[in-house]
């Protein structure tokens, strides 16, 4: 009927298409199923070690996590020869066929799963035997399963197919044609000429399959032939794609479950290259890689061949995709460094584009880390999730802290697991805000987190839509090559200034905090260790332990991964994580012990207790040793022993009774409740806090969320506060105390609030036994301080952020993130909230606020009920933070002196004895040592240093060492310039918050 309505001739083009897919494929024989079954995962010459069962379809065969090896045998029938034979397998999980010896070959997953099914069908379960059948092949395959679907909460673990099939190919072809056409049409407007000639093809086509056969399906290709041959125009919009697929390394599965996802990943690519000749596919992450090396060498080097041939893209500058919030800044550098490291060594690429789809927001600091990197791109498409405010770009400048730009990209399509549909190019061309002045898209296709990437479907609607009339022309190729086309543009495109901030998952900033704390600690410890082998090796001790280092920083950079140092995964990823990093910090620890005595002992100190101090500035502080307390004087990047580092302390004024805790600086009053009403700087006379306000009230919030998220107006919906149960006040040598113990429900929480003789800290010592579910502790200080911005330490510098909530923006952006301090200044005083290992702050008005604990119920169950020990720190301050010096306060609190025990004398080295040398001194007050180490590929000594301010410094560094030369380098301590040639003195100019990294070769 020429006539027909549109709608009528789409629905049956629908239903036909329906009926095409479930023709594809006709099954001529079963395969005979054994599978041996394991908790965990076994090697290929261990395949037969587990329970053994036979399976036919509708057999239950695991429980999740269960890991089998199955064994699928048959031949293929007389019937099928001169036909093309496939396998249909669908284990109900996810599956990695191997070759002959074990090495992966294809993966496939299970057609049902939580994938999101508006992208597209997730399940792959097809493998090609034979274009043409000779009838009689052995059908001979070992596989290695997981019971677990893509997101690791399927729980079907049954056989669902497992047989030999024939595939008709015209069928096949013709199914896609369909697909695409449809797909196509919907995307078109009514008024459209081109969808009434689409629909009424299709409409005519199907009238063509009442009965479905070979010759039927190739008239009505016929049909639609000239449909699918349409051309576009000169294209105002041209869409680069390139396979892809996200893997999350842990989140609801654990991590060893990640390594099996990605051979099965890695495998599945490869074999689609073989079959589709345009198919270029990349893939982040070298930690990633590195297990597939590791495990899989045979398929690592096929890997190999096709980044060499060009279809294979590394994507991603850092070791993994981490949280950009929480890791601190030499961390970030770290992950720079070792990722782009990688891609360098094994396959001789240079990685300029950093890949960040999923991370929960984008620090200020990036800009610069990846300029003086050399990456010089950005991808990411999170701040789509965004809950109030959208984005206003997708193609930008994204301008850093310190005035650093990046040009980057978030590809209009929102996700970035793309069906590749016409749907998919037709949203990108709607959505592109920046369309008005670019030609130019990222697409990325495929399905992620085990998925295997893009699949059949996902080729064969691109080889029809490379310029198919209606859409904009798509092409594969590199994001590199699209990077090169965006960046021919970018002279047009606007800035953006500061951080991506992601307007939701704001409860990543809290979530698992033992796993917060183990992070902040062994930044902290890894900085220590480093500075302590520098010196000993400067020294002529010892050679410096690079591989050592390495490891364990890598494991380190593992754990940032965005959904694991942010909380959003299950029980058994911090189960593991844990127990691991519990002996990741022993080991540092007992190295820096062991490093720090053999430099006691390298400068003739061993028989006597030595404090070292890593930080660039002289330290004041009292410090104890076999029970007794001392006041001591310790330079900056040096040591000195106990006994010369002792000075005279005085404690007069120290005071810890009736409800006040005193110092010669400060004066701190509590009411019977335990809050604290008043805090007098006795310097000024000024009060510190709100008069009538009660501060470091421990205060509970009914928090339904999840690990990501917790209610927005969780103000509105109080659940109590921990109640008082005892307090005792004391005073310990130079340590005023009151000792606190609280309670709710069957939580309990002790503190010692702590004033130390001469120093401006209200320090609170804090254990939690955290016994709660849906609930949320935190602890607030209304200050007296009335301004409009709060600064918030972030890596490399802070931020100012509104302390208002006028805008849409500004209340979007309620909970944010702070490492060691948050503070509220005016130029003449101010009061800042240090910390030792939180992250969640909010600063509303004059109050400054900590998230301390949560207690969310998914994906863990058993998040954060536990035992937990941190501190925070109260600082009243005269000036503002910088005139106050808030920055070193806060690594103060984070970067304890170190006293060494005394060792048994030991007899010098070889070299002869040495005396003990500042390494590094720097002369301003502003700029930081943030890292001093052994060059990755060099004898020489590596300072990174950064301005605190966000002003601009020049700076005198004096190295305790003669040197041959000092030259400056980027991040990856490439050199740039030299700066001196046989001295130990140079000047640095720095810019506001800029980043600095020296390399001096020093005369050891």
């Amino acid at each position: 009927m020429p006539y027909e309505p549109i709608p009528n001739m789409l629905s049956k083009a629908k239903r036909t298409m329906s009926r095409l897919h479930k023709s594809i494929y006709e099954p001529v024989s079963a395969l005979t199923v054994t599978a041996w079954v394991t908790k965990e995962p076994v090697p290929f010459e261990d395949r037969e070690s587990g329970r053994r069962i036979r399976l036919q379809p509708g057999d239950q065969w695991g429980e999740l996590w269960d890991c089998a090896w199955f064994h699928f045998e048959g031949v293929v029938p007389d019937e099928a020869k001169g036909r093309k034979v496939v396998l249909l397998i669908d284990v109900n999980g996810e599956l990695c066929l191997v070759d002959g010896e074990g090495t992966p070959l294809q993966g496939l997953t299970n057609v049902t799963s939580e994938f999101d099914y508006t992208l597209g069908r997730p399940g792959k379960r097809v493998v090609d035997v034979s274009p043409a059948a000779r009838g009689g092949e052995a059908i001979d395959l070992w596989g290695d399963a997981g019971c677990n679907d893509l997101f690791g909460r399927f729980h079907g673990g049954t056989l669902k197919e497992a047989v030999i099939a024939v595939c008709h190919e015209d069928i096949r072809r013709l199914y896609y044609d369909f697909e695409v056409l449809v797909d196509l049409a919907e995307q078109l407007p009514d008024t459209s000429a081109r969808k009434a000639q689409i629909c009424q093809s299709l409409y005519e086509a199907s009238n063509l399959l009442s009965v479905i056969d070979a010759e039927r399906a190739r008239e009505a290709a016929g049909r639609l032939a000239a449909e699918l041959a349409g051309r576009g125009g000169d294209p105002a919009l041209t869409v680069s794609a390139i396979g892809h697929a996200h893997i999350d390394l842990a989140w609801l599965w654990p991590i060893r479950e990640t390594i099996r996802k990605g051979a099965r990943t890695f495998a599945t690519a490869l074999r689609n290259m073989e079959k589709y000749p345009d198919y270029l596919f990349g893939a982040s992450q070298p930690q990633l890689y590195q297990w597939i090396k590791e495990r899989h060498p045979k398929l690592y080097d096929q890997v190999k061949r096709r980044v060499k041939e060009g279809r294979w893209e590394p994507q991603g500058a850092m070791w993994v995709e981490p949280d950009t919030n929480l890791s601190g800044g030499e961390a970030l550098v770290r992950q720079i460094l070792y990722g782009k490291r990688f891609f360098r060594d094994e396959f001789g690429v240079d990685v300029r584009v950093l890949w960040l789809p999923d991370a929960f927001g984008y620090t200020a600091s990036l800009p610069q880390l990846m300029k003086k990197s050399g990456v010089d791109y950005l991808v990411t498409q999170k701040l789509s999730w965004n809950v109030y405010n959208t984005h206003p770009h997708h193609s930008f400048h994204w301008e850093g802290l310190d005035g650093s730009r990046v040009l980057a990209h978030l590809p209009p399509e929102d996700t970035y697991n793309s069906p590749a549909a016409p749907r998919s190019l037709v949203k990108i061309e709607r959505n592109y805000a920046d369309k008005n002045v670019s030609k130019h898209a990222l697409m990325l296709f495929g399905i992620g987190d085990g998925g295997g990437g893009p699949g059949e479907e996902h080729l064969e609607r691109l080889a029809r839509e490379r310029n198919l009339a209606g859409l904009p022309p798509v092409v594969q190729e590199p994001s590199t090559a699209f990077f090169r086309k965006l960046e021919a543009e970018a002279d047009r495109f606007p800035s953006f200034r500061g951080e991506l901030y992601l307007e939701r998952h704001q409860g990543t900033l809290t979530t698992q905090g033992r796993n917060k704390w183990y992070n902040r600690k062994m930044e902290k410890a890894l900085r220590e260790l480093e500075f302590a082998e520098s010196l000993l090796w400067a020294l002529g001790g010892e050679a410096y332990p690079r591989g050592e280092l390495e490891t364990v920083w890598k494991e380190v950079l593992l754990y940032q991964f965005h959904d694991i140092l942010p909380g959003s995964s299950i029980t058994r990823v911090y189960a593991e994580s844990l127990e691991r990093y519990e002996q990741l910090y022993g080991k540092v620890h007992g190295m820096i012990r062991d490093t720090y005595a053999r430099l006691a002992a390298l400068t003739g100190r061993s028989g006597e207790p030595v404090l070292f101090n890593s930080l660039p500035w002289d330290r004041k502080e009292w410090v104890r040793w076999n029970g007794e307390w001392h006041h001591v004087h310790v330079p900056a990047m040096g040591s000195r022993t106990l006994k010369e580092a002792a000075q005279p302390g005085d404690t007069r004024g120290l005071a810890a009774a009736d409800g006040v805790l005193e110092n010669e600086l400060l004066a701190v009053r509590f009411d019977a409740d335990g809050s604290i009403v008043s805090v007098v700087d006795k310097r000024t006379g000024r009060e510190a806090l709100k008069s009538g306000e009660k501060a470091n009230v421990l205060r509970l919030y009914h928090d339904d969320g999840d690990a990501w998220d917790f209610p927005r107006d969780y103000r509105e919906h109080p659940a109590g506060t921990m109640e008082l149960r005892s307090m005792g006040y004391e005073v310990d040598g130079p340590r005023a105390i009151v000792r606190q113990e609280y309670a709710y429900g069957e939580t309990r929480l002790t503190q010692n609030i702590v004033l130390t003789a001469g120093s401006p800290l209200i320090v609170f010592e804090t254990e939690a036994d955290w016994k709660e579910s849906g609930k949320m502790l935190r602890v607030s200080f209304p200050t007296g301080i009335h301004t409009d911005h709060a600064n918030c330490e972030i890596q490399f510098g802070y931020l100012k952020r509104p302390t208002t909530r006028n805008t849409m923006l500004e209340y979007a952006r309620d909970e944010v993130c702070a490492h060691h301090y948050i503070d509220l200044s005016r130029p003449d005083y101010g009061v800042a909230l240090l910390n030792d290992c939180k992250y969640g702050h909010s600063a509303l008005g004059h109050i400054l606020d900590l998230n301390l604990l949560r207690s969310p119920s998914y994906p863990d169950p058993e998040a954060d009920r536990a035992v937990h020990r941190f501190t925070y720190a109260l600082y009243p301050h005269e000036g503002d933070l910088v005139q106050a010096g808030v920055w070193r306060r806060g690594y103060e609190l984070n970067v304890p002196l170190t006293l060494v025990e005394p060792q048994d004398p030991q007899d010098p080295p070889a070299a002869g004895k040495r005396e003990p040398v500042q390494l590094v001194l720097v002369d301003h007050p502003n700029v930081m040592v943030e890292a001093v180490k052994k060059a990755e590929d060099s004898d020489h000594l590596i300072v990174r240093l950064y301005e605190t301010a966000g002003a601009a410094a020049r700076a005198k560094v004096r190295f305790g060492l003669p040197c041959v030369s000092v030259e400056e380098t980027d991040l990856m301590e490439n050199p740039l310039a030299v700066l001196r040639e046989n001295g130990q003195e140079i000047e640095l100019s720095f810019a506001p918050f800029e980043v600095k990294t020296i390399r001096a070769d020093i005369r050891r």
